[in-house]
């Protein structure tokens, strides 16, 4: 089911009017998904007048949205028409900060197998789940800008 999700999920068209329609602010940020693979998600956020804070850098919050994206495009891909279907709830968030995003930062989330598992193991017991996902935030020079920890529970309903 994955790859129907991974489908849909990259034809811009398409997930852009789900953006316009369910994530309405990060749209009009500009968060957008740049690759979905079943281990791996990337995002990205513009440094631009609609995203910016007074400070001449991107608003924490913007990069917050692309970040927490890069994790649930993860477990929406994994859950995509399951049966049972899935629960997918943050349970916590923590950002760190390391540079100024004053251009395009891209955000990197490798926790698509440890979601799948828990998803899986889920399905099979009805236990929720509990995954800590980190999203990495770079600029296009590699340079280290942000880390989001996003703690998702995963449950079978």
């Amino acid at each position: 089911m994955f790859s129907s999700f991974q489908e849909l999920a990259m034809n811009k068209l398409k997930f852009g009017l789900f953006m316009f329609s369910k994530l309405p602010s990060a749209f009009i940020c500009g968060v957008r998904l740049r690759s979905l693979q079943e281990s791996e998600c990337t995002t990205s956020v513009p440094y631009k007048w609609l995203s910016q804070n007074p400070f001449k850098s991107t608003y924490f919050a913007c990069q917050a949205m692309a970040a927490e994206m890069s994790t649930g495009m993860l477990g929406l891909g994994h859950s995509y028409h399951s049966k049972p279907g899935i629960s997918m709830l943050v349970v916590k968030f923590e950002a760190q900060y390391f540079k100024k995003a004053i251009e395009r930062i891209y955000f990197t989330c490798n926790s698509g197998n440890a979601i799948k598992e828990a998803i899986e193991k889920s399905k099979a017991t009805g236990e929720g789940y509990i995954v800590e996902c980190i999203s990495i935030g770079k600029n296009k020079a590699g340079e280290l800008i942000s880390e989001f920890k996003v703690t998702w529970s995963y449950k079978a309903r």
